[in-house]
């Protein structure tokens, strides 16, 4: 089993940034190497849980991003495979972007799906005044 913490929430006003990690502890060499496919999601008031960006590893070396529309050119993942530590920098950020944050690791299918995902953190709020 895999443990994702996240942290580095908070609430910001429109235009401003925030910076989100995600740890993972556990069992993150298993024999589906979980943490090669990890992907920040949201989650608004009366809204589903949307993917927002994911990102495709292997042996340190970075085989793809993806992006949600609304937020290309803003935001952008990565990770320290050393810390085994995945990021989102948010800049630019709108009220819209509003909501919990959530990391997964483990994926199976669309990078952007919540239904393919394995493992799942608590979540982190993000709040953007206008």
């Amino acid at each position: 089993r895999v443990f994702l913490v996240e942290s580095g929430g908070g609430q910001v006003q429109a235009g401003g940034s925030l910076r989100l990690s995600c740890a993972a502890s556990g069992d993150t060499a298993g024999p589906f190497y979980p943490l090669n496919c990890m992907a920040w999601f949201r989650e608004s008031p009366g809204k589903q849980r949307e993917g927002v960006a994911a990102l495709d590893t292997a042996g340190g070396v970075i085989r793809g991003e993806t992006y949600a529309d609304s937020v290309k050119g803003r935001f952008r993942i990565s990770k320290d495979a050393d810390k085994n530590t995945l990021y989102l920098q948010m800049d630019s950020l709108k009220p819209e972007d509003t909501g919990m944050y959530y990391c997964a690791s483990e994926c199976r299918g669309n990078r952007l799906s919540r239904y393919e995902y394995s493992y799942w953190g608590q979540g982190t709020q993000v709040t953007v005044s206008s």
